[in-house]
């Protein structure tokens, strides 16, 4: 697989630190982005505490392809950085996902180890995504299609898309796929 084939790859970590640590905990976490920041292939990253007084954070980050993402976990960098925070903080769970993947997995039970599967097969992806899909594309184009018509092509795909991207990603996608569930894990 290419450079620009390979898919970008997103890793979620799962930590905890006592409450009463939580300014430090956010420079530490502040200070690791900044270094990640530095390496080729960093694409973002963020984080979120799981409520105020609570000790678990949440934290992503992503990478544009694997190699570039185990270049910066095996960097003296990250060494330095995991070694700066022993004492208060403790990694819980580790997560990688590429592509759509993550779409379909469960969500794992609290304290259950993350799980190991890369998902359903590929076809079955497909259909999930073209079930949610297609009445959403469909009811788009009865109506904004319609006031739209006489727009160029790019516009008008460039709009449809805009508006039907957020749809799909936070609404359509995590309802289709929570319902078609028994299917996909058969």
């Amino acid at each position: 697989m290419s450079g620009a084939d390979a898919p970008t790859v997103t890793t979620a970590v799962t930590r905890r630190s006592p409450p009463d640590r939580a300014p430090e905990m956010s420079a530490w976490v502040r200070a690791g982005a900044a270094l990640a920041e530095g390496f080729p292939g960093f694409l973002g990253f963020g984080w979120v505490r799981a409520g105020e007084g609570s000790d678990e954070w949440h934290m992503l980050y992503r990478f544009a392809r694997a190699d570039q993402l185990a270049a910066w976990e095996r960097s003296a960098q990250r060494r330095w950085w995991l070694a700066s925070a022993q004492g208060i903080v403790e990694e819980t769970r580790t997560e990688r996902r590429t592509g759509v993947e993550g779409w379909f997995d469960a969500a794992p039970a609290a304290g259950a180890p993350a799980p190991a599967t890369t998902g359903p097969p590929r076809w079955k992806q497909a259909t999930v995504i073209w079930c949610g899909f297609f009445p959403v594309s469909l009811a788009a184009n009865a109506t904004v299609g319609g006031a739209t018509a006489a727009w160029p092509v790019l516009w008008r795909t460039l709009l449809l898309t805009l508006l039907l991207t957020p749809v799909m990603t936070y609404l359509v996608l995590p309802a289709v796929t929570r319902a078609l569930q028994p299917w996909l894990r058969r």
